[in-house]
């Protein structure tokens, strides 16, 4: 990498990290305001870094302060933030047009600099930052003037424009102080009570005309599920995320409110490939085909979901096979010829990582359980709170963990982050575990622009991904967002870009 990687340290400054509440303590009802919209929020966001992961709640707190050269659209296409145009060049380099009149909070114009400067905090040799590995394949940055970026490539890349839709990519202002990074965002931060709320007003001098549409965004946070549909059926909050399955046909009756739900996150296993019973490939597949994953639809999502036994690729998308969709099934046979192979034939004891702040990841754990014991494999569940989760998940205090998760986008290339543990460690995929032919075709589909190349090279994938068992998918799910009918201009964007929702917000308004 030949980027420089001169740093400051904004990648440590941690913006609203603090405890969150016990689960049944009910969060003070919220006054309403003329303009201000009561969002029920799952999660206090363990800290509000820009550019590191620590789940979508905190993500859609960030996509609502800061802002990216690209966004999506209520289709869920690729669109135009902070750039207004993007293109790739003769040579293979991608080239961003930046808009003009884009402000930061504190009034500097956004420009080539402060991009420039972004991406290489996120690509520095000591960053944490989730998109890190990703930048490692820009050879260069160029600004030929204030308005321009030119991202030189070691190879061709189709992909590179998504990345800066990830929520984790917000562009800052360059001298931003080390604890107070400045965005460019529909909103500014302006109060927030520790693990309990965050205040967001309205930015007066956000670049499109009109928007936002709300004066301000007031998030409560309901740790318990439970709580949090009760808060939206009372109406002490106008919108939650993370609708409970259980409550989701209360909603849909009630005629006050609106569901919104999308099919496309989805449960999975994460394994520990640095120590411990699951470096061996061959125990990764045993438990892949030891869980009956309709036992997790029913007993996690109230039968609103399907299983999942393979590669997480869409149905009905041109990268879907219907076999290798089905190469983790349920095969308990199979499961103890595995480990008989790896030489644990009668099993071993394990503690598994989850959590109970989320339902569908403490139910989802407990019927793994089940079935990794039916083979021999003895879990003690592990289930902190959220925040605590993934400060474990990120530095590998597990050997085995329940999680739930999107793709970046619905690219097979969107998978990488999830999938490629050669990357830096994060809580969402698994910790420093050997899939080399998984890491390889992933790179190649990111390099080929043939589309029918690219379905090739993704079954590769998906085939190498079933042996070397970077994760093991179990689960779709319905995610939806509940609101009341005077709430307008929300859409819950589709498939697995469901989890940058949150970035919609500045379309909504209060009847």
């Amino acid at each position: 990498m030949t980027l420089p990687t001169r740093r400051r340290p904004l990648l440590g400054a941690l913006l609203g990290a603090g405890a969150l509440l016990p689960a049944l303590r009910h969060p003070a009802r919220a006054q309403a305001q003329p303009g201000v919209l009561r969002y029920g929020l799952s999660a206090f966001p363990p800290n509000l870094q820009p550019w590191v992961s620590t789940g979508a709640s905190a993500g859609t707190v960030k996509m609502l302060i800061h802002r990216s050269l690209v966004s999506y659209n209520s289709k869920g296409e690729l669109q135009g933030e902070i750039a207004e145009s993007w293109s790739r060049e003769a040579d293979g380099a991608w080239v961003f047009k930046l808009r003009r009149g884009v402000l930061f909070h504190n009034g500097e114009e956004v420009t080539a600099e402060d991009v420039k400067w972004t991406i290489e905090q996120i690509a520095g040799e000591r960053s944490t930052a989730y998109m890190r590995g990703q930048f490692q394949a820009v050879e260069r940055i160029e600004i030929p003037d204030p308005q321009t970026v030119r991202f030189v490539t070691k190879e061709p890349l189709v992909t590179l424009p998504t990345w800066f839709a990830n929520y984790n990519m917000s562009i800052i202002w360059r001298k931003s102080p080390a604890n107070a990074p400045v965005g460019a965002g529909p909103f500014r931060l302006t109060g927030q009570e520790r693990g309990t709320s965050l205040d967001l007003v309205r930015f007066d001098r956000y670049w499109k005309p009109g928007h936002p549409k709300l004066q301000g965004i007031k998030f409560i946070v309901y740790a318990d599920e439970n709580l949090r549909a009760a808060a939206l059926q009372s109406g002490d909050v106008d919108m939650i995320e993370y609708v409970p399955w259980q409550s989701m046909d209360a909603v849909e009756a009630d005629p006050r409110l609106k569901l919104d739900a999308v099919e496309g996150p989805f449960m999975d296993i994460l394994f520990n490939g640095a120590r411990g019973p699951f470096t061996d490939a061959r125990v990764r597949r045993a438990v892949a085909h030891a869980v009956k994953r309709e036992d997790i639809v029913k007993a996690a999502f109230f039968g609103r979901g399907k299983p999942l036994e393979g590669v997480p690729i869409v149905e009905g998308t041109p990268w879907y096979d219907a076999e290798l969709a089905r190469g983790w099934n349920y095969d308990p046979a199979r499961s103890k010829a595995l480990l008989a192979e790896a030489g644990v034939p009668n099993g071993f004891s394990t503690v598994m990582l989850a959590t109970a702040q989320f339902g569908m990841h403490k139910d989802t754990a407990e019927v793994v359980q089940q079935h990794l014991a039916a083979v021999g494999i003895q879990c003690e569940l592990r289930l902190p709170d959220w925040s605590t989760r993934t400060t474990m998940g990120t530095n590998g205090q597990y050997e085995i963990a329940i999680h739930g998760v999107s793709a970046e986008n619905n690219d097979p290339d969107g998978l990488t982050v999830i999938m490629d543990p050669s990357l830096s460690p994060t809580f969402s995929r698994s910790f420093r575990l050997s899939a080399p032919r998984t890491t390889a075709a992933l790179a190649r589909g990111r390099a080929e622009f043939d589309q029918a190349k690219r379905v090739e090279i993704y079954k590769d994938m998906q085939r190498a991904a079933l042996e070397e068992v970077p994760l093991v998918g179990l689960a779709w799910r319905s995610q939806g967002y509940g609101f009341d009918r005077k709430v307008e201009g929300f859409t819950n964007l589709p498939g697995a870009l469901t989890t940058s929702s949150g970035a919609m917000l500045e379309y909504v308004s209060i009847r």
